[in-house]
């Protein structure tokens, strides 16, 4: 009997350290908060809705929305729908995008450019949170339309969606990295021909 539970202590120890090293991967960044009420017989109930932008700086990022009656409660739910929703997104160089995109969701309408290093993150409220949570350090963003921010940032996640590396391309397709890059850049043709 004190065998169990001693396993059973270590077992509960060793998901706990798991977890808090889970955590620390993620940097998460409250975008928006409202407060909502519920019209009920006795007059309103008010509650919390937050929204949510998770990333682990290296590629992948989510957003999430949570309601609940404390301000603290609709960030954690937020912060957990967010973890479950990521997806990865390639970058160039680890700091910007491959290619220019364009997002929309609803009236929310973002323009997102690749920037040479330097330029630093040129964007404004939820598709800043966004940009720094994924870890491009390097990108021109431009919102048209709707500054309602759940349409923002699922605007900006469209766009980022159709984000396509060469190594994606080179795949589809069938063919070498180096091909794919040596077209895009020209004179690659008559330099494979001249090594053949």
């Amino acid at each position: 009997m004190a065998r169990d539970e001693g396993r059973g202590r270590g077992r509960g120890r060793g998901r706990g350290r798991g977890d808090r090293e889970e955590r620390d991967e993620f940097v998460d960044k409250l975008v928006a908060i409202n407060r909502v009420a519920k019209v009920v017989k006795g007059g309103k109930n008010f509650g919390f809705a937050a929204l949510v932008v998770v990333g682990d700086q290296k590629g992948r990022v989510g957003f999430g929305k949570g309601k609940a009656r404390e301000v603290p409660e609709a960030i954690r739910k937020a912060a957990e729908e967010a973890k479950r929703n990521l997806v990865r997104i390639p970058l160039r160089e680890g700091r910007t995008l491959h290619h220019d995109g364009y997002g929309r969701h609803g009236a929310g309408k973002v323009v997102l450019r690749a920037a040479p290093p330097g330029t630093g993150i040129i964007a404004g409220g939820p598709m800043r949170a966004i940009f720094e949570t994924l870890g491009i350090q390097d990108v021109v963003a431009k919102s048209i339309g709707s500054s309602n921010p759940y349409n923002m940032v699922r605007a900006t996640v469209d766009a980022l969606k159709s984000q396509t590396s060469p190594r994606m391309i080179a795949s589809k397709r069938g063919k070498k990295v180096s091909d794919i890059l040596t077209r895009r850049t020209g004179g690659g043709e008559s330099g494979a021909a001249d090594a053949a």
